[in-house]
């Protein structure tokens, strides 16, 4: 038998958080979580407790336009980062713009979204990520548009030549008829895929 146990102390100082949680009587499985909230940051910090924790860390700073943030997490066993992401948003009324750097340092992504036209929900995208270990660029663009309310259509394209779709209704409230289809135009006859999904809530 074992015994999940999590103990949470508000406001230490304004806007601090922390977190202790650990399994009895699993020895080592003990964890430290700190949480800071502020109208413009937002930190935490993670940590086991035992001899070589891996630490997590994340953090975000910035407004409701333009916000820079890291995710990272440290082996002190091996003394060696196993995850380090970083990026920068900026949002304005109708669009979302950002650069991402993931998978340790391995892949930098640029993507772009704006609302053409909000009454029928229409939305164009794109999407660069270059990869430094093989020096491959990938472009995709993407669109959405609702038929009517009830009914929307999604397509994307990427530069290796698969295209998708997607039309999906909702034919009562929370229940969604999907169909779909992906196909790699430079091997049409080897990769077609279509696909039905239905889901169904009370």
């Amino acid at each position: 038998m074992q015994l999940f146990t999590t103990v949470t102390i508000d406001e230490l100082a304004p806007g601090f958080k922390t977190i202790f949680s650990f399994v009895v009587p699993v020895q080592r499985s003990g964890k430290v979580e700190l949480q800071y909230l502020h109208d413009y940051a937002g930190v935490n910090a993670c940590f086991g407790l035992a001899a070589n924790p891996v630490v997590n860390f994340a953090s975000v700073f910035g407004t409701n336009i333009l916000a820079a943030g890291i995710d990272l997490s440290f082996d002190t066993a091996s003394g060696k980062f196993t995850k380090y992401n970083a990026g920068v948003n900026i949002t304005d009324a109708d669009l979302i713009g950002s650069i991402t750097l993931n998978d340790k340092g391995e892949n930098l992504t640029a993507s772009y979204y704006q609302v053409v036209s909000p009454l029928t929900s229409s939305v164009v995208g794109a999407e660069l990520t270059h990869s430094f270990s093989s020096n491959e660029n990938t472009l995709t663009f993407g669109i959405q548009h609702a038929l009517d309310p009830l009914t929307v259509m999604k397509a994307r394209f990427n530069s290796f030549g698969k295209a998708s779709a997607l039309i999906q209704h909702e034919w009562r409230p929370k229940s969604l008829v999907t169909i779909s289809g992906e196909v790699d135009t430079r091997a049409v006859e080897k990769s077609s895929k279509v696909g039905l999904s239905v889901l169904l809530k009370p």
